[in-house]
């Protein structure tokens, strides 16, 4: 299928980037768990899982358009129903973000853990559905919905490591005195 030729190297590269960025969430969350902070299964439902599920929806998204697919419109049906399942997830982690009481979500969590990861899915799940009538147009709405998930996911990753290093740490008398240096030191 020659139109999904073109995109080889794209999908490839995201599925690896999304791969490794799982990875090194799992570093993340083992270094963090020796310190978890009160109430984290509530946190972790609304900020850290829905970062694995973008990653991971950047993969599978990848991965299913890399598959030797006889039609365009066959491999369109993974998609569409990709982007469906996340939008609704989306709307699922914004009511785990506003039932949780372990963190305050200010405006930007808000908009990078509910409304952007909505938009992202919906935007690949309407793409797929356009692809019969405008492949290539569509082709490119799935790509770039995918890698605004990869890139939302790194946001919220970036977020969530920055909360638990420079804000829960120092709340538990951990900050450092002047002149002391880190840890490393």
């Amino acid at each position: 299928m020659a139109e999904l030729q073109h995109w080889n190297g794209f999908y490839v590269t995201v599925a690896s980037a999304a791969g490794a960025l799982i990875g090194l969430q799992f570093v993340v969350m083992t270094l963090i768990a020796e310190r978890p902070p009160p109430r984290v299964v509530e946190g972790s439902a609304a900020f850290g899982t829905p970062t694995i599920v973008h990653f991971s929806a950047a993969l599978l998204v990848s991965a299913t358009l890399l598959a030797p697919w006889p039609t365009l419109r066959i491999a369109s049906v993974f998609p569409t129903i990709f982007g469906v399942a996340g939008a609704l997830y989306a709307m699922l982690v914004a009511r785990r973000m506003y039932v949780q009481g372990a963190y305050e979500p200010d405006w930007e969590d808000w908009l990078f853990h509910g409304l952007l990861p909505f938009a992202a899915y919906g935007i690949v799940a309407t793409s797929a559905l356009l692809t019969s009538r405008y492949p290539g147009e569509a082709l490119f709405g799935i790509g770039g919905g995918t890698l605004f998930l990869l890139f939302i996911g790194i946001h919220n990753a970036w977020d969530s490591v920055a909360y638990h290093v420079f804000v829960h740490r120092y709340k538990a008398g951990d900050r450092p005195r002047r002149g002391q240096g880190s840890d490393a030191e």
